[in-house]
């Protein structure tokens, strides 16, 4: 019998599908999906081998624990239609962003268990990072069970709720920034005479090399980048051009712009 079952199976269903198979979390068997486009159902159940229906409430009435993907806009109607089939100590794990679990309780059984997951867009690749925010009834036993569902797919920290819009800011919106430096020091390989690809690679390597110093050392970014640097050499240079145009002051915006805009994102979605 299908055990966990996905309401909605987009990008981020599909992710946490392969990375449960993969990882040995769950047999494809033991996964059910619903989605609204039969050639979707189609393609996962030919890709993955697992269980596919038309109906989301026969995910809810099939598998202990339900995991909703679906976009913000059609929460409210799918709950709706699936929320009273919820039976108590069944576990509602959503990825909708913005809705908060109080509202998520109140669509569902009030005995059913509720869980709040951020994840970001890395998470594709088996390399994201998922906050996770629990209901007040959740047992130990089953924040673990999200943690290894969203474990496959990359780390995963535990949280209040209330820090999770300045989680959507900083790893949910995190990746556009970092892609947005990326081109930039790509564009700028480009421009100094390297080819494309080149620029490409250097510039990847780069990034994931200095990312995996961070992580391994445990030093402060400071003292890394200060080790790249030499008097008067072409690090400090470039370093003091980054400081006048103010790169750092517009990321610590950007961040703050985005944890606003999630904040009012949150009350539209209601409480």
């Amino acid at each position: 019998m299908p055990k966990v079952g996905f309401i909605g199976a987009g990008a981020m269903g599909e992710a946490l599908i392969r990375g449960l198979i993969g990882a040995g979390e769950a047999p494809a068997p033991e996964i059910l999906a619903a989605d609204a486009s039969a050639e979707r159902r189609h393609y996962l159940q030919d890709g993955y081998g697992i269980g596919i229906c038309a109906e989301n409430r026969q995910v809810v009435e099939t598998c202990p624990t339900v995991v909703l993907a679906v976009k913000p806009q059609v929460a409210a109607e799918v709950l709706a239609e699936v929320g009273s089939a919820f039976s108590p100590g069944q576990l509602l794990i959503s990825v909708v962003a913005g809705w908060k679990i109080a509202r998520l309780q109140s669509l569902i059984s009030r005995e059913a268990l509720v869980i709040r997951a951020m994840p970001n867009m890395p998470c594709l690749v088996g390399q994201g990072i998922t906050a996770l925010s629990y209901g007040p009834a959740v047992p130990e036993a089953r924040k673990e069970e999200a943690r290894r569902i969203f474990g496959a797919v990359g780390e995963v920290v535990d949280l209040a709720e209330s820090c999770l819009d300045a989680v959507t800011a900083l790893s949910g919106c995190g990746p556009a920034y970092t892609f947005l430096i990326l081109e930039s020091l790509i564009e700028a390989g480009v421009k100094l005479g390297l080819s494309r690809e080149v620029a490409r690679r250097l510039t990847l390597r780069t990034v994931q090399g200095a990312a995996a110093m961070l992580q391994e050392t445990g030093a402060h970014p400071a003292q890394l980048k200060d080790a790249v640097v030499s008097s008067g050499g072409a690090t400090a240079y470039g370093l003091a051009v980054m400081e006048e145009a103010g790169l750092r002051g517009a990321l610590i915006r950007a961040v703050e712009a985005a944890w606003r805009r999630a904040e009012e994102l949150g009350r539209e979605g209601g409480t």
